[in-house]
């Protein structure tokens, strides 16, 4: 914010105005004349407005637009008769009438005037792809709601200005002391009346009026423009910083930090307002990011790290693929064996170009786990594939956008014509739309900057915040032990790792040789999931605010075995490699380290569906206790950075009705300091579906560390309607009829330390 002006206005702003432009490294300073009641004014100028909406709901065609005249006239004659009863005369109201169009199977409206069919389908496709880079011609438009706005004209306020500079000399009305920088100071005291155009005057100053009091602090000076504006400036202080790019200055490298997280997050709220499916815009099961013209990722919005620390190797396959990339082209891709995770999670990736269009700059992208993207049950989420084309539709690099136009039929093709088709195609083609407007956003946010700062010295602040963060990995190493871990999955798979470090290098090797080779079921996990983990563990360690970034995996050597539950072979099935063994690695690495507990070791993946509906959640539990600090109850932990449904979201849009959600009191592992608690869910049908949970320690415990004790195992069941009970294992599927219900009872984290140890110190 240093090369802004700060804006002050209220009856205490021009008060604080140099003190906290001081703070922030801003230089200049405006006051309007009537900035102390500048609020108040904007009311009493402001016009007086009624709205009124109808929702039409109906293809755009000239047809509909015939039938809303009669409508328009309703609308108006409400309104009119509104502002009658607020003193307005019919004479002085004026209508303006919009509607707000969409494509069919979105959620996401444009408003444009009311005029031809023809007229609004252009200026809406300009609108659209100037707020969400690309249009998508073969979808029908839809005119959703006519709005009509009446209001009656406003009072205008016009700025004098004067035309040649004052010639009358500037003389103080007194003399006062004031306390600033620590000390009494002597101050001449104006009044607002006195300063005319071309007047000057030096802090510490107090400039007086009927409505303010504005304090210029030392080291600031005070002129008075053409409009009677006054404009403080910082004296003593260069007003310009020059960047180099060869040597990080620490201020720009934080504000940059800061920036790029702020791209990726505004790429995430685009995203969840833009979306269609509960997944995305309630459980924020999404990711976003921004890369370098590499592919190396530069930062992040703090969303999935299973996500986050996979998402570069599907950028780095479309630029190493060779294919051609044009601007306004926008690819697709699901595949865990080409970068990916599991099917569900389709990751959207745009290059950005320059505004000539002619040089990639960046790369965005963002990942959103589908509520279904076919297979073999309902949300895509089958504990029981064998093999990756039992998990749904595989996408591979596909062009989703070409040359700023959304390939409809293309994409629609891709999720239906294969063996385990999308169950919901629509909703997946809107949720793919929204993440090719939250990319359209980012790729925006980042030319903006480009145009503000220079490509030169965007590039090389990319390349700093990636040193910044290997360099911080490093002296975590440098602090680190060697260990190794064994961790036992339900299904007797293992995973083995051991952590070896050169501190003088501030070097780590992660070998998990020892591993189980692959197996016969869901729960193998791609190459870049044990990469998403190994990247999240270490950023985990650094104890600084810094992004989770390409740069924290320089100083790391990762062996992995090949054909192993960690590196499987095409065409392993790999849905739950994704989400429970990623969660297995992680506390592997934490319990190899010894820096923290177990965690519950799962997501608790709960999927349900039938040919109308598809849901999927993932479940908390309670934190892992570390060294000083328990656990945290009923939270998400580690690889899974979601939200839980709302209640009220829940049964509004799912046949369903959530009758427990609560917590389980004193049911975390113990310890010293003790696990986080986990909880109890219970979920009633009021329709027949298919009902799938894949997860966890159903069958071993997650264990303690440094002599903490074992959590909780967990546990999921079927509570008929007539009684009865039926264990669904830790992975399981049932047919469930309406009145039946579903109970998930997460397992909890392990304490960390001796239990001992703790009732010893408070024996004390």
């Amino acid at each position: 914010v240093s090369n802004y002006v700060l804006n002050c206005f209220g009856g205490a702003g021009g008060q604080h105005a140099c003190l906290v432009a001081e703070r922030l490294g801003i230089k200049t300073i405006m006051l309007h004349p009537m900035a102390g009641v500048l609020s108040a004014l904007g009311m009493g100028l402001a016009k007086t407005q009624c709205e009124t909406q109808r929702v039409i709901d109906a293809a755009l065609c000239e047809e509909a637009i015939k039938t809303l005249r009669s409508t328009i006239a309703e609308l108006e004659a409400v309104n009119t008769d509104s502002l009658a009863l607020q003193g307005v005369a019919a004479s002085a109201v004026c209508h303006t009438v919009s509607a707000l169009l969409r494509y069919r199977g979105t959620e996401t409206s444009i408003s444009v005037p009311v005029t031809d069919p023809g007229q609004m389908a252009r200026e809406f496709e300009s609108a659209h792809n100037r707020q969400f880079g690309f249009v998508a011609p073969d979808k029908e438009l839809l005119l959703d709601t006519l709005v009509v706005v009446s209001e009656c004209g406003a009072d205008d306020y016009v700025e004098q200005r004067t035309a040649a500079p004052s010639s009358q000399r500037l003389l103080p009305i007194a003399q006062r002391e004031i306390f600033a920088g620590g000390e009494w100071h002597a101050a001449s005291v104006y009044r607002a009346d006195q300063l005319e155009f071309g007047h000057e005057l030096a802090g510490p100053a107090i400039i007086t009026s009927d409505t303010d009091t504005i304090i210029v602090e030392r080291g600031w000076r005070v002129s008075v423009n053409g409009f009677g504006h006054l404009i403080l400036t910082q004296v003593g202080v260069p007003q310009d910083r020059f960047l180099d790019t060869t040597q990080p200055d620490p201020v720009a490298l934080e504000i940059f930090n800061s920036q790029f997280m702020s791209i990726a997050e505004q790429m995430g709220i685009v995203l969840r307002n833009t979306s269609q499916s509960v997944n995305v815009k309630e459980r924020l099961d999404f990711s976003c990011a921004i890369f370098d013209r590499s592919g190396n990722l530069v930062a992040n919005a703090p969303h999935v790290p299973v996500h986050l620390g996979s998402m570069d190797a599907s950028v780095k396959v479309i630029i190493e693929s060779g294919v051609e990339i044009n601007a306004g082209d926008v690819f697709v891709s699901n595949n865990p064996y080409n970068g990916g995770s599991h099917l569900p999670d389709i990751t959207v990736i745009s290059p950005v170009f320059d505004e000539a269009d002619e040089e990639i700059l960046f790369f965005v992208a963002s990942r959103a786990h589908h509520e279904d993207i076919g297979g073999i049950s309902p949300g895509s989420m089958s504990p029981f594939a064998t093999t990756i084309h039992e998990e749904g539709v595989l996408l591979d690099n596909l062009k989703l956008v070409e040359r700023g136009e959304f390939m409809t039929e293309r994409i629609e093709q891709a999720l239906t014509e294969c063996e385990f088709p999308a169950r919901n195609p629509s909703q997946n083609t809107a949720d793919l739309m929204a993440q090719v407007a939250a990319n359209a956003a980012g790729a925006g946010e980042l030319r903006k900057l480009v145009a503000n700062q220079g490509r030169d010295i965007v590039h090389a602040y990319m390349g700093h915040i990636q040193d910044a963060a290997e360099d911080a990995v490093r002296r975590v190493i440098r602090e680190l032990d060697d260990g190794s871990f064994r961790l036992e999955l339900d299904c007797g798979a293992v995973i083995k790792v051991a952590v070896s470090t050169d501190k003088q290098a501030g070097s780590a090797r992660i070998d998990f040789s020892g591993t189980s080779a692959q197996m016969p079921n869901a729960f193998n996990a791609p190459p870049a999931i044990t990469r998403a983990a190994v990247l999240y563990v270490f950023r985990c360690l650094i104890d600084s605010e810094i992004p989770l970034n390409a740069g924290c995996m320089k100083p790391l050597e990762i062996e992995v075995p090949e054909g192993s539950l960690l590196n499987p072979d095409f065409p392993a099935a790999v849905v739950a490699g994704n989400v429970e063994t990623s969660q297995a690695v992680t506390d592997a690495l934490f319990g190899a380290l010894g820096r923290l507990g177990s965690s519950q070791g799962t997501m608790n993946n709960l999927t349900f569906g039938n040919a109308r509906y598809q849901y999927y959640e993932t479940i908390c539990s309670g934190a892992p206790a570390g060294p000083g600090f328990d656990g945290a109850p009923a939270v998400h932990t580690h690889m899974t950075n979601t939200r839980m449904t709302d209640p009220e979201i829940l049964e509004h849009r799912y046949p369903v009705i959530l009758d427990e959600f609560s917590i389980d009191r004193g049911s975390g592992g113990k310890g010293k300091w003790n696990a986080g608690d986990g909880i109890t869910r219970r979920i009633r049908f009021r329709e027949a579906m298919q009902c799938s949970i894949l997860s966890e320690h159903r069958k071993v415990a997650p264990v303690g560390a440094l002599g903490g004790g074992d959590g909780r195992l967990g546990r999921n069941w079927i509570e008929r309607d007539d009684g009865r009970k039926d264990d669904l294992g830790g992975c399981g599927r049932a047919e469930v009829r309406e009145g039946d219900c579903i109970v998930i009872q997460p397992p909890t984290g392990g304490g960390f330390g001796d239990p001992q140890d703790c009732e010893s110190e408070r024996s004390v």
